[in-house]
Formats: C-alpha cells, sequence, structure tokens
C-alpha cells in the first residue's frame, strides 16, 4: 500500500467559514478532499501549493465566486461556477474573492508527481502540469469527480483499489484532455505583458533571473517563457538585451563615454562583448553608428 503524502499548501482568508469537517481519502499518488465552505460578501482567499491540484466546483449557490491568478486583476466576465474545473500548477499563486455570501461545495485533488511518473513510466507527461488552466468544463471528468466525491464522503469505503483506479482513471483523462486542446500555448494577458516589460525596462541593467519574471504575474517560468514569446515574438532574455542596448544608443549619442564605458554602463561583460551583441541586433558596430548619427 502507498504511503500517503501531505501536500504543504499555504492558505491565507479573510471572510471563509468551513463547514463542518471535510472528508479526506488518498489514493496511491492523489491525496482528495471534499470540503463545503461559505464565504460572505468580500471574502478573498490566496492559496499557494507545493504539489499540482485540481480544484472541482460541484455546487454552489448565492453571490458570485471568481478565482484569479493575479490579486490586482480586473473582474473577470466569466466566473467559477458549478461542474467547472481548475488546474494549478505547484508552486502558483492563486486568488479567490467573493461577492455577496455564497455557499459552495468543492473537491480538490492533489498530485504526488513522483508517485504517479512511477506509476505511469513512459506515459508520464510533464508538460500539462506547468500551466494553469481556470474554470474550464469537461464532462468525462465531471464524471469521474462525481464518482470520487462520493467514495471520499463514504462512511465504509469499497476497496483501496476502487479509489486507486477511480484517481488514475481521472488523471489520465486529465491529461487526454490537455492533449485534446493541442496544448496551445496562450501569449501573456496585456496586463501581464506591461507589468513583465516595465520591470525588465527598469532592472535590465543587472541579471534578471526567468523565474523572478514568472513570479511577477503568477506563472511557471516554462509556461512564462512560452506565453512571452507568444506575445511578443522573442524570449525574454532578448528583450533584455534590447531594452540595455537601447539604453547604449542614448548614451552613445548624448554622452563623450568611451565603448568600454558604455558597455560597462549597460550590463555588458566587456567592450567586445558590447560590440558584439550591438553589431547582430543593429547590424553596424558601436562606434559606426555613433558616427554615422553624429554627422
Amino acid at each position: 500500500m502507498a504511503v500517503p503524502f501531505a501536500p504543504n499548501m499555504t492558505t491565507r482568508h479573510e471572510g471563509i467559514s468551513v463547514l463542518g469537517e471535510g472528508h479526506r481519502r488518498f489514493w496511491d499518488g492523489v491525496l482528495v478532499e471534499l470540503w463545503e465552505a461559505e464565504g460572505r460578501e468580500g471574502a478573498r482567499a490566496e492559496y499557494v501549493s507545493e504539489h499540482p491540484r485540481l480544484f472541482v466546483l460541484l455546487d454552489q449557490s448565492g453571490g458570485e465566486f471568481e478565482m484569479l491568478l493575479s490579486p490586482g486583476m480586473r473582474t473577470r466576465p466569466k466566473r467559477h461556477a458549478p461542474r467547472q474545473i481548475s488546474f494549478i500548477p505547484a508552486g502558483v499563486p492563486l486568488w479567490s474573492r467573493v461577492s455577496r455570501t455564497t455557499y459552495v461545495r468543492h473537491l480538490d485533488l492533489h498530485f504526488d508527481m513522483e508517485a504517479l511518473r512511477r506509476r505511469l513510466a513512459d506515459e508520464f507527461d510533464p508538460e500539462p502540469f506547468e500551466t494553469p488552466r481556470l474554470m474550464f468544463t469537461d464532462e468525462r471528468l465531471m464524471t469521474f469527480a462525481g464518482l470520487i466525491a462520493a467514495e471520499c464522503r463514504e462512511p465504509q469505503p469499497l476497496h483501496q483499489l476502487y479509489g486507486d483506479s477511480l484517481t488514475t482513471a481521472f488523471f489520465i483523462d486529465f491529461l487526454r484532455s490537455t492533449r485534446r486542446l493541442g496544448q496551445k500555448r496562450t501569449a501573456l494577458a496585456p496586463w501581464q505583458l506591461r507589468r513583465v516589460t516595465d520591470y525588465i525596462a527598469a532592472n535590465c541593467l543587472r541579471g534578471i533571473r526567468l523565474e523572478e519574471l514568472a513570479e511577477l504575474v503568477g506563472l511557471s517560468p516554462s509556461y512564462f517563457s512560452h506565453a512571452f514569446k507568444a506575445a511578443t515574438g522573442i524570449p525574454p532574455h532578448q528583450w533584455q538585451t534590447d531594452a540595455r542596448l537601447k539604453r547604449a544608443q542614448g548614451l552613445l549619442l548624448g554622452s563623450d563615454m568611451s565603448l568600454t564605458e558604455v558597455a560597462t554602463a549597460t550590463g555588458f561583460y566587456d567592450q567586445a562583448h558590447f560590440t558584439r551583441m550591438f553589431r547582430q541586433h543593429l547590424g553596424a558596430t558601436p562606434a559606426a553608428w555613433r558616427r554615422d548619427r553624429r554627422g
């Protein structure tokens, strides 16, 4: 029998009350929790887990319930509704808020990726677990979710293999649902792109880690990198290089600094590196570019 794992999830909430004690079951590689809760008007919460998880909204009554990847995101035209599913990758913060008093019953499935990788071997594909998917519908997954929820609250559950089979089927069908979407990479939203590019412009003279940029918009580094390129046509590191070169162009035209001084001031390793990158991106050496524009 598999050893249960205990997901480490940080939760901060205001105005949300858990109803009852909830129900919890551990099946091979998956921890399942069934909860009922009530959120008062203006209630909000923040969650981040070290394991990926699926949030299935089974029932809801009362006000509107939103899930967001940024606490400052404007109200979305689409709210979480019963029979909708959200997937949140490991380490990605998630915020929720309630417009007025709302009752929800939901199912959480926390995945032990190492255990599932061992079980599925060659069939395991980690790619879908790097991409957030909020508020999607899938009737096949909801059928499995209903069976899992019923077994989770059963005082005398059936054989362990029954729960293992249900959660494994759910897990595999989730992977198939991502393939049905073609795993198309979506571009960053305009607010995300603006936040990242403003940050790069302000910090381009130092090394900026990919993780640092991804955290700004609540995405995994891998997904962020693809989404940034989908939005701009270039990877994040090239955008930073372009920002440095724009700074360098300003210094070349507006000062009498030597090429070595300009290279140092704009974050390049040395004059040779600066010259190589300048010619690669702008088609001329810094000296020739300055000479041509100064007439």
